[in-house]
């Protein structure tokens, strides 16, 4: 942790300011906080740092298939990793931000995974503040922790340890709808946004197409297998459920429709991957799409009332791979 990131840190039990107790083990390289204790004014309420990353949550939860996907799959989605700018054409076109716009700004990536969208906004110079609900904040920080401008958190989205107004930036792709209560957990963003700041949350989107997923025929059985055991028959079988889709997908005309009964995540002709990485993608989001807990999609109409209920200005919502929605905080009238 760095000592700049203490100044938007508030106890999420009291919302109070945080300090550091005696005996913080500080890192005479580079001055990070590499392990000690935050404890908020009345000294009521401590969290400990381990591993320079605060912690403001158990050590065990209902995210824990996305803590050892992300750390199993710690690299796979980064940019930088697979080659291709595909995690940054999704952020930059759901967001609709300018990269010069996010240089020296602090911006909330809520639901960091490994990092993969937290690369793109620290490339473009943000200070980006990286927080996730599982141990996936360890692996966003080995996979990052060369850039100056990075802070990891692990914390709960619906106590959120920051004091309000702290972004002019907040972003959360791919997360809300694996939440248990999707509309608490969006709600709990705009209150951190500084006037005049911007929003973009995406979600699973709620029509036909997507509940004829067979995904939502498994998943009553899959979410409650045993993690490891559900990833070990995915690995012995996702390289042949993917070859069966390619072969599907390659009829004509009625192929890309029909491969959807196959219960496979395939990438083949959306990515320039390789055959390895369509694979390794594969199991990655088929995983992800068996794995959770909570599978919530979401309706235009609902989305678009949870920006505007929360004050929110110039909404717009739309389809971009998911159901992206966006917006901004007015900035205050002078008195």
């Amino acid at each position: 942790m760095k000592p700049e990131l203490l100044a938007l840190l508030r106890c999420p039990q009291s919302g109070q300011p945080l300090s550091l107790e005696p005996g913080t083990s500080v890192s005479a390289a580079d001055g990070a906080i590499e392990s000690g204790w935050l404890v908020c004014a009345d000294a009521r309420h401590r969290y400990p740092i381990r591993n320079r990353i605060p912690r403001f949550v158990p050590p065990s939860n209902y995210a824990d298939n996305f803590g050892m996907q992300w750390n199993y799959f710690a690299k796979t989605q980064l940019d930088s990793h697979c080659g291709h700018p595909i995690s940054a054409q999704r952020f930059w076109q759901a967001t609709g931000w300018q990269p010069q716009a996010l240089r020296g700004q602090w911006v909330l990536d809520v639901g960091c995974g490994s990092g993969r969208f937290a690369e793109i906004a620290l490339e473009a110079g943000a200070r980006v503040v990286a927080l996730d609900y599982s141990s996936a904040a360890d692996a966003c920080y080995a996979n990052l922790k060369h850039h100056e401008h990075l802070h990891v958190i692990q914390g709960d989205v619906y106590a959120l340890p920051f004091a309000p107004e702290s972004f002019p930036y907040i972003y959360s792709l791919g997360v809300l709808q694996h939440t248990p209560d999707v509309t608490a957990a969006f709600a709990a963003l705009p209150p951190l946004l500084a006037p005049g700041g911007q929003l973009c949350a995406d979600f699973y989107w709620n029509r036909l197409r997507t509940m004829l997923n067979p995904k939502y025929l498994l998943r009553p059985l899959t979410k409650r297998m045993d993690q490891q055991k559900l990833f070990a028959w995915l690995v012995a079988h996702v390289p042949r459920l993917l070859r069966m889709s390619q072969t599907i997908g390659r009829i004509p005309l009625i192929g890309r429709y029909i491969k959807r009964v196959v219960p496979v995540v395939d990438y083949t002709g959306i990515y320039p991957l390789s055959q390895k990485q369509l694979e390794e993608w594969a199991l990655l989001d088929t995983f992800d799409m068996l794995a959770p807990a909570y599978d919530h999609p979401q309706s235009v109409r609902t989305v678009t009332q949870w920006f505007q209920q929360a004050g929110l200005k110039e909404v717009e919502v739309f389809h971009w791979g998911h159901l992206v929605g966006r917006g901004h905080k007015p900035t205050k009238a002078l008195a």
